[in-house]
């Protein structure tokens, strides 16, 4: 399997742990989608939007000491988008129902990011060595 692969089957595997997902996409920190598994959003608009809310992010948590980036979480009348580092150079980003339990919400996607870090950064170091 590609990584690419690799990346959407762990997004199905989220949504399939969490059904009041209604979308989730990985991409890359500068906004590039690495893998979508969300129909009722435009992927490439999500993953800009991402990009742009991860630099002040970025930029926020430098600012006040708090450390590198972590999450992002935000909550609209109608659900919530989360977005979580992904290793080095990626970021999860998360659609959910307003009912989803946010504790575990955080606490799979947490995992979910982690898994994808680890195929991305894998990737990329393969594609270095190469």
């Amino acid at each position: 399997m590609t990584a690419e692969a690799d990346v959407l089957g762990e997004l199905r595997r989220l949504r399939a742990r969490l059904p009041q997902l209604t979308g989730a996409l990985a991409a890359s920190a500068d906004g590039l989608v690495l893998a979508s598994d969300a129909t009722n959003v435009e992927a490439e608009g999500v993953a800009a939007l991402t990009a742009a809310a991860l630099g002040v992010s970025l930029r926020l948590t430098d600012a006040t000491g708090q450390g590198g980036f972590r999450e992002l979480l935000v909550r609209g009348e109608d659900g919530y988008v989360a977005t979580y580092a992904a290793g080095s150079s990626a970021v999860l980003t998360v659609l959910a129902e307003p009912r989803i339990n946010v504790g575990r919400l955080h606490l799979e996607a947490r995992r979910s990011s982690t898994r994808i870090g680890e195929l991305v950064d894998g990737a990329l170091e393969r594609l270095e060595n190469a």
